[in-house]
């Protein structure tokens, strides 16, 4: 018998609201197979299994809100399980096999894709056949161009999620939706879903813990862009994602966290804990709230390598994939609202965290060089610090790292 329990989807979380069961008491389940829904301030995911056979009880009911590590449900593994006439059952992926039929007429001959060059695992070979992927069309980046699980998830990611189309590709905004019919109530009432009411606990709760500051720094990123216009092509055909450029602020500011490593603390209480592992979150926005998932040791990735790590996370936060490992242990975090035409925010910090950046959109703006009216490629980020643990002075020391990185930007992107 195999206990299922409440798993913890981030530092912080203490509890998770059981959402939705996706098996019932007595059917078959695989090891892996999703078992139920939760929805935490971080997240709104699907649990799997963690072991194969039966569901042999439910002990938590749709919509209650237990702690972690709590029992949910318990499995009678396959093997355990006794059919009939006393034998174990067989895994639901072996069933009886059905009566052969007459083979149908043989099909034309066609050419099979070509075999790519190079071992492959038994992994990547399942991950193929499980999502119908020619190998053939999968640039190995292992060693002697042998392709790993990771070519497999970037294939995924990059099918999962398509650039969007070019700016004069776009359809019209849509029109004005309908006004309520006459007579209709004034008012409509609805109740907050559990994610969003742990998000708007766990921002109360911030505002509450830490003296929030903000510094706001004009960054002129025109030789990131060049960069990133310069290897966009190139990356889309190598890696198959898109090159933006997330992937240089978080270097840049993994990079000034090297530097100035107390915006890479936290506070537990009156102490402060200062971590060797510079791990950054990157807020990701879904339909129905918001997630951050972390990239761990982000200072060891190149561009390229942090790329790949955001759009696989990014893409499986909005297919409800990430695992509970995936949203915990942040260190510093950096959220784009540029990317939906702001110019500047003031984010709030995620705790336990000091500090967190936050990017407005890249845009092109006459400014003055010596002296001279010149067209840059200007962007304002801000910061919001704990000024119980950080100064004025120190997160302007950081920010102005962080702009000197990117403003001498010389480092090959490939």
């Amino acid at each position: 018998m195999t206990d299922v329990v409440m798993p913890q989807m981030g530092e912080s979380i203490v509890e998770g609201t059981l959402t939705k069961w996706l098996k019932k008491p007595g059917e078959r389940i695989e090891r892996d197979e999703p078992l139920f829904e939760i929805s935490t301030d971080k997240v709104d995911t699907e649990i799997p299994s963690p072991a194969a056979g039966v569901v042999s009880e439910i002990l938590v009911e749709e919509g209650k809100t237990v702690g972690i590590n709590t029992v949910v449900a318990r499995i009678k593994e396959f093997g355990t399980v006794a059919g009939p006439e006393g034998t174990p059952l067989p895994p639901a992926s072996s069933p009886e096999p059905p009566a052969p039929e007459p083979p149908p007429p043989a099909p034309e001959p066609a050419p099979a894709p070509a075999e790519p060059s190079g071992p492959l695992s038994p992994l990547v070979r399942k991950l193929a056949r499980e999502h119908n992927i020619d190998l053939s069309q999968v640039k190995g980046t292992g060693a002697g161009g042998r392709i790993t699980k990771q070519d497999v998830e970037a294939r995924l990611a990059s099918a999962a999620a398509p650039p969007p189309p070019p700016l004069a590709a776009m359809p019209p905004m849509p029109p004005m939706p309908p006004l309520p019919p006459a007579g209709a109530p004034r008012t409509r009432i609805e109740p907050m879903s559990a994610m969003r009411m742990k998000i708007a606990e766990h921002m109360v709760l911030s505002k509450r813990t830490s003296a929030h500051v903000t510094t706001i720094h004009r960054v002129d990123m025109t030789k990131v862009a060049r960069m990133r216009e310069r290897y966009k092509a190139d990356f889309q055909a190598s890696y198959g994602f898109s090159l933006t450029f997330m992937p240089f602020l978080a270097r840049a500011a993994a990079v000034a966290l090297r530097h100035f490593p107390l915006l890479n603390a936290s506070l537990d209480g009156n102490n402060i804990i200062h971590h060797n592992e510079i791990n950054i979150g990157i807020a990701v926005a879904l339909e129905n709230g918001l997630i951050v998932p972390v990239v761990r040791g982000a200072d060891e990735k190149t561009v390229a390598g942090l790329q790949r790590a955001i759009v696989d996370l990014a893409t499986r936060a909005r297919s409800r994939q990430l695992k509970p490992d995936e949203v915990q242990g942040g260190t510093f975090s950096i959220t784009n609202f540029g990317s939906y035409g702001s110019l500047v925010g003031t984010p709030i910090i995620n705790q336990p965290q000091v500090a967190i950046m936050g990017v407005g959109t890249v845009e092109k703006t006459p400014v003055v060089i010596d002296d001279a009216i010149a067209i840059r490629s200007i962007c304002l980020l801000s910061l919001s610090f704990d000024h119980r643990l950080i100064d004025g002075a120190l997160a302007d020391q950081f920010m102005s790292k962080v702009k000197q990185v990117l403003e001498g930007w010389s480092e090959e992107v490939l």
